[in-house]
């Protein structure tokens, strides 16, 4: 049977151009949904690396055997040096981390790499810390776009008073981490006394309304080239899997503003979910290419070629724009050589990739 019809993607810029060749690109993060969506958008028209921490990560095997790579846990204090070792043994132009615990190492280190004439795809340090703290983020925001009332649960020479006047049910959340992970209902007062009050938790003002992800594009200066809005419409492990991409100005408008506020730069996510009038407000930001990146490519908005473009000396357009769609992602196998398996776990015992030297 035929498949629907479906809007093409945009293909985006010639990455050949700025290099007068295909641009080498490392991806860490290859085993998650933002490392896969990366490398798939960048097939054919750039010389793709994967990179991960696990051997069986899934985006390695999208490309060639020599182009896999092993990198130790982006919070070991050796993965920057790690991570330049192997930009600097494959010449590689661009650097694309999709991992948060990899961001701020690689931000500190941008010096680094660019005397190896390396580009990386991550914003500075100061914002990247802040999206990564969420009471800092909500204190950042807070007067620029809608926040959630957020209050620090902790000693008051954190910043704490440990009331709460943003009414029950609320949400519980650690200041840091992603996904879900230690998320929880408070019901009363006396629930929130629960809670750890050693400043490692807030709580915010539940949404219970539509939730939406935005994805930005801006360019080197912090100029925002798309801002693209998409409704969650079906999550696996906090990863969409079915969803639409929509014309929302209003929501374009906040994701702008909260990237202005925080000088972010590069792909970006920002979500976003309706109070209870069914105002949008700010939820959190993930300062790196997000899972449900190839949503927006599907919507013409081809952002990781652009970003890399960007990163190479290119142009960006003043604005791209987007076409409504819907997308319902699936699993795709990846049919291989036993023996194939068996090279990256030989890697990870010895540390190297599973090619030789270029």
């Amino acid at each position: 049977m035929a498949e629907p019809n479906r809007p093409a993607p945009d293909t985006g810029p010639d990455l050949a151009a700025p290099l007068g060749r295909p641009p080498r690109v490392l991806v860490t993060g290859a085993g998650g949904p933002s490392g896969v969506c990366f490398l798939r958008a960048l097939d054919g028209a750039a010389e793709r690396y994967a990179a991960d921490i696990d051997p069986l990560g899934a985006g390695l095997y999208l490309v060639p055997r020599a182009y896999r790579l092993l990198l130790p846990p982006g919070d070991d204090p050796a993965f920057a040096r790690a991570a330049l070792a192997l930009c600097r043994r494959y010449d590689v132009d661009v650097l694309v981390p999709t991992v948060d615990a990899e961001l701020v190492a690689l931000a500190r280190a941008a010096d680094s790499f660019a005397d190896a004439g390396v580009r990386v795809l991550v914003p500075d340090a100061d914002g990247l810390e802040t999206c990564l703290d969420k009471w800092r983020l909500a204190q950042a925001c807070e007067g620029a776009v809608r926040v959630p009332v957020t209050r620090l649960l902790g000693p008051a020479d954190a910043g704490a008073d440990n009331g709460f006047d943003g009414g029950f049910p609320a949400i519980a959340k650690p200041r840091t981490g992603s996904g879900s992970r230690g998320v929880t209902l408070v019901e009363d007062a006396a629930g929130l006394a629960r809670l750890p009050q050693d400043g490692s938790y807030l709580v915010q003002e539940m949404l219970p309304g539509t939730e939406y992800s935005v994805d930005v594009l801006t360019d080197g200066t912090g100029r925002v080239v798309a801002a693209v809005p998409r409704a969650r419409d079906k999550t696996d492990s906090g990863i969409v899997v079915a969803g639409r991409v929509l014309h929302a100005p209003g929501l374009s408008a906040l994701a702008e503003a909260t990237v202005h506020t925080l000088g972010l730069r590069g792909v970006l996510n920002v979500q976003v979910r309706e109070d209870r009038d069914g105002r949008p407000a700010l939820l959190e930001v993930n300062p790196r290419p997000p899972g449900g990146l190839s949503l927006t490519v599907a919507a013409g908005v081809d952002m990781p070629r652009w970003a890399v473009a960007g990163l190479l000396g290119a142009e960006l357009p003043d604005r791209i724009a987007h076409r409504e769609t819907a997308v319902v992602r699936h699993w795709q196998d990846v049919v291989l050589h036993p023996r194939e398996l068996g090279d990256m776990g030989d890697a990870r015992e010895t540390g190297t990739g599973a090619g030789g030297p270029r």
